[in-house]
């Protein structure tokens, strides 16, 4: 009897137990018990050895159809004679697999002529080659911070966003005298406003060798493709002028407050009551602030009388106390510096409620070789893209601020 035949009649035998027990309407007593466990184990050990067995004989019949060239001997590529020669030897009969069939493709490995000269310890014959080392620290290009991540975020289903924008009241309860009229109160209807999704695209093109041979500089290409894209998405988001297929921008909304400054004493005041005009018009409290370098700059040098830096100077913090802090917020706003906005005209806003940025789907990143001329010229193009839209429900949660560079007036 096989292996098979035993374990067929090892669990007809336990079959058999069970029926038993229950046609006569009782539990499984404790010999029984013990022996179902027994051919249980019986029969788990048959299976591994039959699968051992399968497996075996698989090997030996695979092992038997190989041919003398799919065997361990010198790769093919350097035997051919010619390029046809071994694309056939390689080719042929994946050729034959995929007649008919829409789209395939056929790669056979590198080619080496039987007479070219070999070389090891490097994909390359040159010497050149063999002694250069790749130094993998990447030297960046320039950085800076964005502003988008100041709002609120959300995400969209459909193609567009729509709200209400509450209207002005007209009229104020007041107190009346006993059979006096009573004052009337009247909102205007809320204003609609849609706000439709805007995609934001761009490629790039990498060669074949870029990709096998510095897998890391691509990583870092990648990174700078979806930072670049970020920073078309801080000018949308902030600069768009809203004809399709542009956002319409924070700066380009309707109902924007704005500050203006007397004179350059008065700039760090007319960002505190820009603050509170933030608090007044909406009840909202301002939590961020954008502003230029140069604005910055301004800031964190000015001094006081007594030639000491408000901020804390290049070694120590005000009046030497504490360490110093690098571009310490400004009046406890969370401070973006940045040249998203022009110098002169920072912005105070509440950001996380004021507005929200709206992603469809997120980033996509996507490549291919079959644009273009791409596989014939050993190119991938790396497209990114995403669908952004934004939504200022308080355009009054939002004040543009205009600094002076005048002196004070001493009159």
């Amino acid at each position: 009897m096989n292996r098979k035949e035993t374990r067929a009649a090892l669990l007809k035998a336990a079959q058999d137990v069970i029926a038993k027990a229950k046609a006569e309407g009782r539990s499984l007593t404790a010999e029984e018990v013990a022996d179902l466990e027994g051919k249980s184990a019986e029969i788990k050990a048959l299976d591994a050895e039959i699968a051992l067995a399968e497996k075996g004989d698989a090997l030996v019949q695979a092992i038997g159809g190989f041919t003398p060239d799919e065997k361990h001997e010198q790769p093919t590529a350097i035997q051919a004679k010619s390029l046809g020669e071994h694309f056939v030897k390689h080719a042929a009969k994946r050729l034959a697999e995929i007649r008919g069939i829409k789209g395939a493709s056929v790669a056979a490995p590198e080619f080496k002529a039987n007479t070219d000269a070999q070389a090891t310890g490097g994909h390359s014959g040159s010497l050149a080659a063999l002694l250069t080392t790749v130094d993998r620290t990447i030297v960046q290009a320039f950085r800076r911070p964005t502003i988008t991540d100041l709002f609120g975020t959300g995400t969209l289903s459909g193609q567009a966003i729509t709200y209400f924008v509450e209207g002005a009241r007209e009229g104020n309860f007041g107190t009346v005298a006993e059979g006096g009229a009573k004052p009337q109160l009247h909102y205007a209807n809320p204003t609609p406003v849609t706000d439709a999704l805007s995609k934001i695209a761009g490629f790039i093109k990498l060669t074949d060798e870029m990709i096998e041979d510095l897998d890391f500089l691509v990583s870092e290409i990648n990174g700078r493709l979806l930072y670049d894209l970020g920073l078309t998405e801080e000018a949308q988001v902030l600069n768009g002028n809203g004809t399709s297929p542009n956002l319409r921008g924070l700066l380009n909304r309707s109902g924007l407050q704005t500050e203006t400054a007397a004179d350059r004493t008065d700039n760090a005041d007319a960002l505190y009551r820009a603050i509170t005009k933030v608090q007044l018009a909406t009840g909202l409290s301002a939590d961020g602030l954008v502003i230029n370098p140069a604005d910055y700059q301004n800031l964190r040098l000015s001094k006081d009388a007594n030639g000491q830096y408000f901020g804390g100077g290049f070694f120590a913090g005000q009046y030497g106390q504490g360490g110093i802090e690098w571009q310490p917020p400004v009046w406890g706003l969370r401070t973006v510096v940045t040249p998203a906005v022009a110098a002169g005209s920072p912005l105070v806003g509440a950001f996380q409620q004021g507005g929200t940025v709206y992603r469809k789907g997120g980033v996509r990143v996507e490549s291919t070789n079959s644009h273009d001329t791409d596989f014939t010229s050993n190119l991938v193009t790396v497209r990114a893209e995403e669908r952004v839209a934004l939504a200022v429900r308080r355009p009054s949660a939002f004040v543009v601020v205009t600094l002076s560079d005048d002196a004070p007036d001493e009159g």
